[in-house]
């Protein structure tokens, strides 16, 4: 067996083992909350290192699509969605645009239904966020914030447009571009404006949310093409 390990950004990797797992569910060898591969497998299938696949793994872990059980292994989340794949012509702009006009309007969908799971979920991801060794697991978990604000609407048309919303920020083209603009300085900022974020959401403050989930994406939209 070849034990060389085939050169690859972690962004593909991720893709890789995304549609190996979305091609399983759609040939019905893998119902939502069924068992997925090991690490072990999934490594010596892709011939990719073990903490590739982990890295991977948490990646889709945080957003929601797979559940990982220490001593049990990995399983298909119950709801058994995975974001939409077919968005390669969208550009980070195009997304910016999107999420300028959709966030702040999600604020009082989620003052109204979020649960107290639902805050527990997003004081997860801040505190992963800000525990994260680089700008990578940054990424992961500030897009798991999101995804788990749109989560607490509990409007699944919502729901659905945010797992688009992330298979984008999977792309290359917006890697490239987080990885030019995103500063030490600037994660910072991004953190405490999203602790700013949920706190108006669980004080059931919707105008105050709103006013801070736009500060927040005009923020960074500035840094990201210097408007």
């Amino acid at each position: 067996m070849n034990t060389s390990h085939r050169p690859h950004p972690p962004s593909d990797s991720t893709e890789q083992i995304r549609r190996f797992f979305m091609e399983a569910v759609a040939q019905g060898r893998v119902v939502a909350g069924g068992q997925l591969p090991t690490e072990r497998s999934l490594a010596q299938h892709f011939n990719y290192p073990r903490h590739t696949i982990r890295k991977a793994l948490a990646q889709l872990e945080a957003e929601g699509v797979i559940q990982r059980q220490v001593g049990r292994g990995t399983f298909l989340a119950e709801s058994g969605g995975f974001p939409v794949n077919s968005l390669s012509h969208t550009s980070p702009a195009e997304l910016m645009e999107a999420r300028l006009r959709l966030e702040p309007a999600m604020a009082e969908l989620i003052v109204t239904h979020a649960t107290p799971a639902d805050f527990e979920r997003m004081e997860t991801c801040l505190a992963r966020a800000e525990q994260g060794a680089g700008l990578d697991q940054f990424e992961i978990w500030d897009a798991a914030l999101h995804q788990a604000m749109a989560a607490a609407t509990h409007n699944q048309f919502i729901i659905r447009v945010f797992d688009m919303a992330t298979a984008v920020r999977h792309q290359t083209e917006w890697g490239k571009l987080k990885d030019r603009v995103v500063t030490p300085e600037r994660r910072l900022q991004y953190q405490a404006q999203h602790r700013s974020i949920v706190q108006a959401l669980k004080a059931r403050d919707g105008e105050r949310a709103r006013d801070a989930i736009l500060i927040h994406l005009e923020h960074a939209r500035r840094n990201l093409f210097n408007y």
